[in-house]
């Protein structure tokens, strides 16, 4: 027997035939119920659509490792703390990177609406939360579109980012360790998240606490390429060790 919640799904995936998004308040519209009543209809796994930075999107079906659909509900208060702390290292007017992952959206979402500022990213969900600030200038690379994590890998270099030098840059990581550095689990992340450590002028990383010790198949770099660890909490001893003796600010 199909119920209301099954029903306002199936309304919003024949609103997706027309259109590749919608966003939360039309579909609110749409269905005449609240935000956080399709909020809640979408927070099941067995969703066929996902919230993404406040529009609604078909879920991305990969046989990846990772896939942003599975982590955008895990940690979330977890996150949303780390990200507030990000957010507030932000200047006015500064051009800012952000990395993809579900942390991005959060840091984006913690700027205040009245802050200008330049967002530079290479996935859609981070895009999409970028359309929510009035007074932000968003830039998105182009090039191969990878549903999975939802990313954007450049087919170019030259066409875009190798013009641009960001004043600071938020990365996200699925592993952060002592000796191993900080890493990812997908390939196709690390072009651009390599750009931008070698691009911008202050590196800062921002992830929660379940990614500490753990490290994934795709190195992003060790630990003294970033300037400063933001997380939920302290992080083990060996984690704070290592920042301690390469000059690493911590922040939690």
């Amino acid at each position: 027997m199909e119920t209301r919640r099954d029903d306002r799904i199936d309304q919003l995936l024949d609103a997706l035939k027309r259109s590749d998004k919608l966003h939360l308040k039309e579909a609110a519209t749409l269905l005449g119920v609240s935000e956080m009543t399709i909020r809640r209809d979408l927070s099941t796994n067995s969703a066929p659509v996902v919230l993404l930075g406040g529009y609604i999107v078909l879920e991305p079906r990969s046989a990846s490792h990772y896939l942003l659909s599975d982590q955008k509900n895990r940690l979330v208060e977890e996150k949303r703390r780390a990200a507030k702390l990000a957010a507030g290292l932000l200047q006015p007017h500064q051009m800012v990177f952000f990395d993809c992952g579900t942390t991005m959206p959060w840091v984006i979402d913690a700027i205040p609406h009245d802050l200008p500022f330049t967002g530079v990213c290479y996935s859609l969900n981070t895009f999409l939360a970028l359309q929510e600030k009035p007074l932000c200038r968003a830039i998105l690379s182009g090039g191969e579109f990878h549903a999975s994590n939802a990313v954007f890998k450049p087919l170019n270099f030259n066409e875009t980012l190798s013009n641009l030098r960001p004043d600071i840059a938020f990365y996200s990581a699925a592993g952060v360790h002592a000796q191993q550095g900080a890493t990812c689990f997908n390939l196709e992340e690390l072009p651009v998240k390599h750009w931008a450590m070698s691009s911008a002028q202050y590196h800062v990383l921002v992830v929660d606490h379940s990614k500490f010790g753990k490290v994934r198949p795709a190195s992003m770099g060790p630990l003294n390429r970033f300037n400063m660890i933001i997380s939920d909490c302290r992080p083990d001893e060996s984690l704070v060790n290592a920042a301690k003796s390469q000059h690493i600010k911590l922040l939690y």
